[in-house]
């Protein structure tokens, strides 16, 4: 997530909250009888019309670990509520995957304003989420251009990333390739951007590093489960010489200059550079040997107390605009192919992303092997690399 550059909705913001307070302030509509809502039971996609009067009896959406400059959500958010006159409820915006599933999971019976309803997670997440009944059952009206998703509508694809390494210039030298990252030169300056044990993008960090040391890999879950017990094996030696800070390299801490070689999506690395703009100056570069593709998919909770808004809010960040707010926050929308194709994308957008070279490098692992390796990494993370 990027730049925290908002558009000017003041005006229609002001206008949207005004009417939402006469509503609230009147006797319940009568399309706010629960009888005369929308079905939700069987997933099929809603009219809009007909999804945004409901939504509106909902009131608010409760989203959890969305932080602002995150893939320019932050500007995703500010057009919603012009939008739809709709209040955001905020929640632990630097929680990990699996801090959001476990807020869904402490909250079943709750209805607060803290209670997710809806998530974005690594996709990793999807399978097991979907088999714990975590998700809600609901085909997005752009349904048909998602080329990653859950065949039953539990579970799509929002927008991935690529690795990149965000140095601080003068601090150290931008290195090229992961090996690099082993040199003397970086003692005590490299960090994850996550906990390898909560987030999905660490858990990635440690998988690329596998994959370059592997050679590649194949299509095959013990491909990519050897693949991760070496890069398990770099960090190791990653931590033993020294190199490693154990610490998550948030922008601030970048911004203090605490961590001067950060492992991190390009979406947030692009977006800091913008945002710090040369204070201090990060240079980006992308590893030239291998690298993985992240999926962030997203779903409805099954306990959401707005299931009618969580709903809408994806409309809207699957809809071409909100595709292209994801994109011009340098995350890649997973429909950009279809919007390609129908000639919607800006080419100033298109030509701000990392080099096609390097992009195309990156591997993106198959379900099942995204599933065997988060347990594999997350299991074997602190035994291998620290000896525990």
């Amino acid at each position: 997530m990027s730049k925290l550059n908002r558009r000017d909705f003041l005006k229609m913001g002001a206008t949207a909250g005004a009417g939402a307070m006469l509503a609230s302030c009147g006797p319940k509509a009568p399309s706010c009888d629960p009888a005369s809502l929308p079905d939700l039971s069987t997933g099929e996609t809603i009219p809009m019309e007909d999804l945004i009067t409901a939504a509106k009896c909902d009131g608010a959406v409760n989203i959890i670990a969305i932080p602002h400059d995150w893939a320019n959500y932050g500007v995703a958010i500010e057009a919603f509520k012009a939008k739809y006159g709709l209040t955001m409820n905020e929640n632990n915006p630097d929680a990990g995957s699996a801090d959001e599933l476990e807020a869904i999971r402490a909250n079943k019976g709750n209805k607060g304003p803290e209670v997710p309803d809806t998530v974005d997670v690594g996709i990793g997440y999807g399978p097991s989420s979907k088999e714990e009944g975590l998700c809600s059952k609901y085909f997005l009206s752009t349904w048909d251009t998602i080329p990653l998703k859950d065949p039953d509508g539990y579970w799509f694809a929002e927008y991935y990333g690529i690795l990149t390494f965000e140095t601080i210039e003068g601090a150290a030298t931008p290195p090229a390739d992961w090996e690099d990252l082993l040199k003397p030169e970086y003692k005590g300056k490299v960090a994850m951007a996550g906990d390898v044990l909560k987030s999905n993008e660490s858990v990635m960090t440690v998988m690329a590093a596998g994959i370059s040391r592997a050679g590649g890999i194949d299509a095959t879950v013990e491909s990519a489960t050897a693949a991760a017990q070496k890069g398990l094996e770099f960090w190791k030696e990653v931590v033993d010489s020294g190199n490693f800070i154990p610490v998550i390299a948030d922008i601030g801490k970048i911004t203090a200059g605490e961590t001067p070689v950060t492992v991190q999506w390009d979406y947030l690395s692009l977006g800091n550079r913008d945002k710090l703009a040369g204070n201090p100056n990060l240079i980006i570069t992308v590893p030239s040997s291998a690298n993985v593709g992240g999926p962030y998919i997203g779903f409805v909770s099954a306990y959401a107390p707005h299931p009618y808004a969580g709903r809408l809010w994806y409309e809207y960040l699957m809809s071409d605009e909100g595709q292209l707010t994801w994109l011009s926050g340098y995350a890649y929308p997973i429909r950009y192919n279809d919007m390609a194709a129908r000639g919607v994308i800006p080419a100033d957008l298109a030509a701000k992303l990392p080099p096609a070279d390097l992009v195309a490098k990156a591997v993106f692992l198959t379900l099942d092997q995204q599933a065997a390796i988060k347990a594999y990494i997350t299991e074997n993370w602190r035994k291998v690399v620290y000896g525990e």
